[in-house]
């Protein structure tokens, strides 16, 4: 093996530094879905020293670590019961901006908003983001996030050239295709196992216009959607489904798919100078005459079965104004950050919140599955609120989701707690059983076995020659590691 970079990040032995962990408070955290908590010690450095510094004190007393950013895991990828958290938003300097070139280094806690406001007016969008501006870089480096153009681009991975891995022993590794190359493809959707992100340099898309073409496609059964995936996917930049997770019988599965496609400057009404500025892209204040922060208490009346029905007939129901054909201009953040349309909709699902499983299914059987997944919801009557249908490709990572298929992302109201696990088994079985996989970021379900299924021993075996080499202690142990792997 190579040599490790030194660290930077511990500081020197002149330097005198309060320990951080002398401090650390007890906070009880939860998942985005609000559907898992923990409490634990909970930490937040200000540089890479500190954060060195409290790995070598953890270490030392030894106290599990896992790390945190923007805390929208849906799941319990990073809670870590009775152990210590570290949040790493408070590292957030964009470090270096070349317009020319599209590269950005930055720290793990430079937010996908932070990042897109600082190079949009030099014509340039992160290549992958989610649908939501809010999760930090390291957060989607650990979880190798996808966004509506998986199909076409990859996930965020591919568009990293290099990074930092702080290991729990102070030494920190950099990273790239060449240099440590199986660190990085094992790091980048490792959740925080291997070590922290501490630098992360990667490559922007050029865009000519803020705006995007957008196009809704009426569907009216799950079939169809996926006709249209496959008759569109070679045309379009991004393509989403939103399908109607209530409707039984022959219209099961009706939904709208989205495809977008990049504007040229020539073709900018408004003209590139105005619909590339940080402004232009902003999401309105109020939706309907209603300051955004207060949306959710309406929604939360509409988070029960009779509800959710409504809002699924009114959406399926305004489709129809869509002729075929017709198109709209919508900027990019309008279009890729729905979630944030409603800061704190996840609260609209109540105290116990929302459980969301997201199965990834060979293409050749996606239609099949998913058809038995919403027949078997409905008999369960634990239909999903929310649908959103997506395809995928395969990519280089270790422990990757993704594969050549489609995903399938349900929002589960928490309300029968175990009637829905034990429905989100029957899900997790059908999925394996038929090639699947799973995504940590949104899962809180998966049992010992399930990995091993998913990924092969092999990339496991090898996943876990790279940690027992890096974090030989085993200090880097979240509750999702602990859940899915309490072997290894």
């Amino acid at each position: 093996m190579p040599a490790a970079t030194p660290s930077s990040a511990t500081p020197s032995s002149g330097t005198h530094r309060p320990d951080p962990l002398v401090a650390a408070p007890q906070r009880v955290l939860d998942g985005f879905g609000r559907s898992v908590r923990a409490a634990s010690r909970y930490l937040a450095p200000r540089d890479a020293g500190e954060l060195a510094q409290a790995l070598a004190r953890a270490a030392r007393e030894g106290m599990g670590v896992a790390f945190r950013g923007a805390g929208r895991s849906y799941g319990d990828a990073a809670l870590n019961a009775g152990q210590l958290i570290v949040d790493l938003s408070e590292l957030r300097r964009v470090l270096s901006w070349d317009p020319q070139e599209g590269v950005a280094e930055v720290e793990p806690g430079v937010s996908i908003g932070e990042l897109w406001r600082a190079t949009l007016p030099d014509g340039f969008w992160p290549a992958v983001v989610p649908g939501t501006m809010a999760p930090t870089l390291g957060g989607s480096l650990a979880a190798n996030i996808h966004g509506k153009n998986n199909f076409r681009v990859g996930p965020i991975g591919e568009h990293v050239l290099e990074f930092d891995l702080l290991a729990p022993d102070g030494q920190l590794y950099r990273c790239n295709r060449a240099e440590h190359a199986d660190l990085f493809h094992a790091a980048i959707g490792g959740f925080g196992a291997l070590g922290a992100f501490t630098r992360i340099k990667l490559k922007l898309k050029k865009i000519e216009s803020g705006l995007l073409r957008v196009e809704g496609i009426r569907t009216r059964t799950l079939a169809e959607a996926f006709e249209v995936f496959e008759a569109r996917g070679a045309q379009a930049d991004y393509l989403v489904g939103w399908i109607d997770g209530l409707i039984e019988g022959e219209a099961l599965g009706r939904g709208v798919i989205h495809q977008a496609n990049y504007l040229t400057a020539d073709a900018d009404p408004e003209g590139a100078a105005r619909t590339l500025s940080v402004a232009r892209q902003d999401l309105p204040a109020s939706l309907f005459g209603i300051p955004r922060k207060f949306v959710w208490r309406l929604l939360r009346p509409f988070m029960t079965d009779l509800g959710s029905t409504l809002l699924n007939l009114g959406r399926y129901g305004a489709s129809a104004l869509h002729r075929p054909g017709h198109s709209v201009l919508q900027s990019h953040a309008a279009f890729a950050f729905l979630l944030d349309y409603v800061p704190d909709w996840r609260l609209a699902y109540g105290s116990e919140g929302f459980l969301q499983i997201q199965p990834f299914v060979p293409v050749a059987a996606a239609r099949e599955v998913f058809r038995e997944i919403l027949e078997r919801c409905q008999r369960a009557e634990l239909p999903p609120a929310l649908v959103v249908l997506k395809r995928h490709r395969p990519d280089p990572f270790l422990l990757t989701h993704a594969l050549d298929g489609y995903s399938f992302a349900m929002d589960f109201p928490v309300r029968h707690r175990e009637r829905l696990w034990a429905l989100g088994r029957e899900i997790v079985d059908l999925t394996l059983g038929a090639g699947g996989k799973f995504y940590f970021a949104k899962d809180s379900i998966l049992q010992p076995g399930d990995a091993e299924q998913m990924f092969g021993v092999e990339p496991l075996d090898a996943f876990f020659a790279l940690k027992h080499r890096v974090d030989p202690a085993g200090l880097l142990r979240s509750d999702l590691f602990r859940r899915v792997f309490p072997d290894r």
